[in-house]
């Protein structure tokens, strides 16, 4: 581990904890898990080495995906049967994605992280409110019984699923950068249903939280037999992550979209650009 020794143990956990709990906040309100904004705050805040700044990530992703999306389901923000469907993509992917990762140089998966993140900022910004509801329903959306509703100011809106097949391609994508990354791959999922299954994007973001907890076990697994999850930084961070999961969970169902857009697109913008500086220049 090279995570700075110029502060105490205790002064690091706790700055560790109060950085976790923002971003599983953050996580948590946008679907994307919390660790999109971890592993750049663990790596160029905390100067942690990127592999075991992504092992603690994918541990606070199994647990932020256990607590938040345990309510979201509950509520009936979450579509279940749409996140088992497209897990078998995302968990093959993600295999593949942690095999690689420990055959990859440090700076390159710090780049790599930065343009998904740009290109995912890119995305998020040209989409305002909900996909529109137009186009060929896909004759599969009820035949696997993938359509449903969720509720809106105490009434039930009914959506349909599209381009079913788009989405299940995007997903092996979509867990290969999860396994490489540690991020749960909760950006790319959100933006996959919400552009390409036009699935609402409260019902992306929730059903994207269930999901990313299966992916980051898949990949986790890889990371542990490495050597790359330290308990002492994995402790507060998923201690950190579940506590602003769980508040943003409570916070979602009275947020607004255009407001959730706007917060995801600067943070991932931000940290995007930060991380590929870094990555060129050797700094991770």
């Amino acid at each position: 581990m090279t995570y700075s020794l110029r502060m105490s143990v205790l002064v690091f956990t706790l700055l560790v904890f109060i950085g976790s709990f923002v971003a599983g906040l953050l996580g948590a309100l946008t679907g994307l898990g919390g660790g999109v904004v971890l592993v750049p705050l663990l790596t160029l805040v905390f100067h942690v080495d990127l592999r075991y700044a992504i092992g603690a990530s994918l541990i606070s992703v199994i647990a932020t995906s256990s607590g938040a999306a345990a309510a979201y389901v509950r509520e009936g923000f979450s579509n279940v049967r749409i996140g088992m469907f497209l897990e078998v993509a995302t968990t093959f992917g993600a295999v593949f994605g942690a095999f690689l990762a420990t055959r990859t140089p440090t700076r390159w998966l710090a780049i790599v992280f930065g343009v998904v993140l740009l290109y995912s900022a890119y995305l998020s910004w040209r989409q305002k409110g909900d996909a529109p509801p137009g186009g060929p329903v896909n004759p599969w959306s009820d035949r696997l019984r993938m359509s449903g509703s969720f509720p809106v100011n105490g009434k039930e809106q009914s959506y349909t699923v599209h381009h079913i097949s788009g989405g299940f391609a995007t997903m092996f994508g979509a867990g290969t950068l999860s396994g490489l990354l540690g991020i749960g791959s909760g950006a790319v999922k959100v933006l996959a249903m919400d552009k390409v299954m036009r699935i609402p994007f409260k019902v992306s973001t929730t059903t994207s939280n269930f999901m990313i907890g299966v992916t980051a076990a898949a990949s986790a697994g890889i990371y542990l037999h490495r050597g790359y999850i330290d308990p002492g930084l994995a402790f507060p961070v998923m201690l950190g992550v579940l506590a602003g999961s769980l508040l943003g969970a409570k916070l979602l169902a009275k947020a607004r979209v255009s407001m959730l857009r706007t917060v995801f697109t600067w943070v991932i913008l931000a940290l995007g650009v930060e991380m590929i500086v870094n990555g060129w220049l050797g700094k991770v």
